[in-house]
């Protein structure tokens, strides 16, 4: 076992006795490269890269264990190419990152870190830094996961009211919170510090720009210790500037560390900023929970059972004929995630066919992944995706049949959202290469593989849609790598699915939305498990 960063004696301790561990330094590339030859486990932090040209060089390596949450110095693609798991500590850092939030809005509400400074520089400056009490203030949470709900749940101490946003939080999970649901404009419009904590996608890339800040009131901090990038900096520096709003605390950045000349570099020397460099994760018991959860990781993994925290790979006692289902069931969830128009609250996870005389129970954790994967701002596992589940009341149940009329073998995702509406979504391994392919939606049957860029829209059936929809595409130069359309139901309506090649524009689907008098249209992308 090879230790290639400082971890806490404690990971050691975990570990226990029955392995053969060498520590070395995994920046030192050609000591790592050469160690890792003899390897079937290596820890590391976020220092250390295992890229493609490492895991090469690591004929006998099982698992790669990242003490942290962050997976960006590790290449998850070759990895699960050359079938070794990747592990990491996803909930270890979420006290400490709900707390640096805390402790942003206090330093920006009460001026700590420029009194400070200026003290420090022999001045008595106390009427330049009168504050304000977050007493009966409003703090807006944009992002109710677990990260989300901790900081409500401290900041209630503080008297203030908590509102918050999250287009898949059910209103019973926002009452258990004490949190008053409202919509994305009117949390900016009525809080005084809005802290956002989403994940980045696409979607929620520069959330927070020119527009949104115009909504919130001049007195309002923005505070984001989530992702760099979330926040438009461009934007954010603009509003700091010219008295938009108030001020800003920022942990992450979308350079890290912050480039001369670039938009963040400018934000820090602003006087109305708070800046940690990166800081979430960084308290001694976030790393000792760190380095002890995956050390528990790898013991599972070299031992052969399920590994819980594995990112890539569920691991352990499972039958060869269920786990090539995983993946599809992943995406599954993600294309489920990407059709629901409103909250869930049910989910019903359905493995029909041959695979009924199997234990499929990991299937439930592997749907559960992909539906959550791309929603919250924490890595999913298959250890905390159910906790996802229940932090947000959604009930599940893995419900298995032999019966199975037309394929050998379908999983189905049924869920009842909280606008009354259910949605299904249905997927199978098709022949020989056993392809993953969608091939029922609410009803529809299809047989679509999963490529990364999908885009689903019912309509009306009538003559020409198909070439409404290609032109506004092939005007965009978008390439339709595939296409197929379902058979209108009772109503009239028909089912189209489009494979295209990149990620379509807003401008371009909200044109194609309106030329087809779309009644559902979503774009969904999905990612590797």
């Amino acid at each position: 076992m090879l230790i290639a960063e400082e971890l806490s004696p404690a990971t050691i301790d975990a570990l226990g006795p029955d392995f053969d561990i060498r520590q070395i330094d995994g920046t030192d590339r050609p000591v790592l490269l050469d160690s890792l030859g003899g390897a079937h486990a290596v820890l590391i932090r976020s220092a250390t890269k295992i890229d493609a040209e490492a895991i090469a060089a690591a004929p006998l390596l099982k698992v790669v264990a990242r003490a942290g949450v962050g997976l960006d110095n590790v290449d998850i693609k070759a990895a699960t190419t050359a079938g070794v798991m990747v592990v990491n500590a996803p909930t270890s850092n979420i006290v400490s990152a709900a707390e640096l939030t805390v402790g942003h809005i206090l330093s920006l509400a009460r001026h700590i870190p420029a009194a400070r400074a200026s003290l420090a520089e022999g001045q008595w400056k106390r009427s330049s830094f009168t504050g304000t009490e977050l007493f009966e203030k409003t703090v807006g949470i944009v992002g109710l996961g677990r990260i989300g709900g901790l900081i409500a749940e401290r900041l209630r101490a503080f008297g203030v009211r908590v509102v918050g946003y999250d287009p898949y939080v059910t209103p019973s999970r926002a009452q258990q919170l004490q949190v008053e649901l409202l919509s994305f404009d009117e949390v900016l419009r009525q809080s005084d510090f809005v802290t956002v904590h989403m994940p980045k996608t696409p979607e929620t890339t520069g959330m927070i720009g020119h527009a949104q800040f115009a909504l919130m009131k001049p007195t309002a901090y923005v505070i984001n210790v989530a992702r760099g990038g979330l926040v438009d900096e461009d934007a954010l520096y603009a509003a700091l500037t010219t008295g938009v709003i108030a001020g800003a605390g920022l942990d992450v950045f979308t350079t890290e560390p912050p480039v001369e000349g670039g938009p963040a570099h400018r934000l820090l020397a602003l006087p109305n900023v708070v800046v940690t460099p990166h800081l979430g994760a960084s308290t001694e018991e976030a790393q000792e929970k760190a380095g002890v959860s995956v050390a528990r990781s790898v013991k599972l993994a070299l031992e052969g059972d399920l590994v819980p925290d594995a990112v890539n790979v569920a691991g352990g006692v499972i039958d060869p004929f269920v786990r090539p289902g995983i993946a599809l069931v992943e995406k599954l969830g993600q294309f489920f995630t990407g059709l629901a128009h409103s909250a869930l609250e049910s989910l019903d996870i359905e493995v029909r066919g041959e695979l009924a005389a199997y234990d499929v129970s990991v299937y439930r954790l592997a749907a559960l992944k992909g539906i959550f994967a791309n929603i919250v701002s924490e890595n999913v596992s298959y250890v905390n995706a159910p906790l996802f589940a229940e932090q947000r009341g959604i009930e599940t149940r893995l419900i298995v049949e032999a019966e199975s009329p037309l394929y050998r073998n379908i999983t189905i995702l049924r869920g009842a959202l909280a606008d009354g509406t259910v949605l299904t979504v249905a997927g199978t391994l098709a022949g020989t290469r056993m392809v993953p392919k969608v091939v029922g939606i609410n009803g529809y049957e299809v047989e679509v593989p999963f490529e990364k860029y999908h885009i689903v829209m019912r309509y009306a059936d009538r003559p020409g849609i198909v070439a409404i929809y290609g032109k506004e595409l092939g005007d965009a130069q978008i390439n339709i790598a595939g296409l197929q359309v379902a058979h209108p139901d009772a109503t009239g309506r028909a089912l189209s699915v489009l494979t295209v090649d990149s990620l379509v524009p807003d401008e371009i689907l909200d044109a194609m939305r309106e030329a087809v008098h779309a009644d559902l249209f979503r774009q969904i992308e999905i990612t590797e498990p």
